[in-house]
């Protein structure tokens, strides 16, 4: 997609302040293109309203749905969403309604918009973009809390997001989840999760992993808690649990 380039440092002091976020009505993050716009009541319009009511009913069965609508290429959007790997249908169904409801009023009459919540992720273009990395959209997310030994949390941390990275990218739903011991005792763990939209390929889900977590050095280090959000790919660690059962 052609959206500008999302990189901003959320510093909060707990991750759990998110998830009270996610509870009521906001996003975590979106964005909308500057200047395509489209004309009210108009063909695109139509087309992007359809599309998103059939993501309503076709997704939240297996967390994900892609597609498009139109049948002039200039008015024809192309959308998808993706539930995280460990809500219910329900859960999903929920986020999607909210996704879609705010989506439209924070990007009204704009060809191209993206929106994200702790459950799901909303995003539509007038360009085609299935299959490809989006590296344009990114933001992160942290608990500022520091760890008392960040050298080895960190090579911790990473050896287990790799290891998810590589179970994501090999599985069909393209979603996992896990916890790795940070003492011998096994008092202490990080837990983690690994995520994709499942239009990637296995090989360009793992490159996109791989990057997420490259980032981390530069805006969770020594962190008890962080995320790469993206438009193709998240990545999240903490030292609670926080995967659904």
């Amino acid at each position: 997609m052609s959206f500008s380039r999302i990189s901003f440092f959320f510093i909060l002091l707990s991750l759990a302040v998110i998830f009270q976020m996610v509870l009521g009505t906001n996003p975590l993050m979106h964005y909308c293109s500057s200047n395509d716009n489209f004309t009210s009541h108009g063909p695109y319009e139509r087309s992007l309203t359809k599309l998103m009511g059939n993501f309503y009913y076709l997704a939240p069965p297996n967390g994900f749905a892609l597609g498009s609508l139109g049948q002039n290429s200039q008015e024809r959007p192309y959308g998808l969403t993706l539930c995280r790997g460990d809500v219910s249908a329900s859960d999903c169904r929920t986020c999607l309604a909210e996704a879609r409801s705010e989506i439209q009023k924070l990007c009204p009459n704009k060809k191209e918009g993206i929106i994200w919540y702790d459950n799901c992720v909303l995003k539509y273009s007038n360009k085609d973009f299935f299959g490809q990395i989006d590296n344009q959209n990114k933001f992160y997310l942290l608990n500022v809390q520091n760890v008392s030994d960040p050298m080895t949390f960190n090579l911790k941390t990473k050896e287990l997001l790799s290891q998810l990275a590589q179970n994501a990218s090999t599985t069909p739903r393209m979603y996992a989840a896990g916890e790795l011991k940070l003492d011998d005792q096994g008092s202490k763990k990080v837990y983690g999760l690994a995520q994709c939209t499942r239009d990637l390929s296995s090989v360009d889900c793992k490159k996109c992993l791989d990057g997420a977590i490259g980032e981390l050095p530069s805006c969770c280090d020594g962190k008890q808690g962080g995320r790469v959000v993206g438009g193709s790919c998240t990545i999240m660690y903490e030292i609670y649990p926080f995967v659904n059962a």
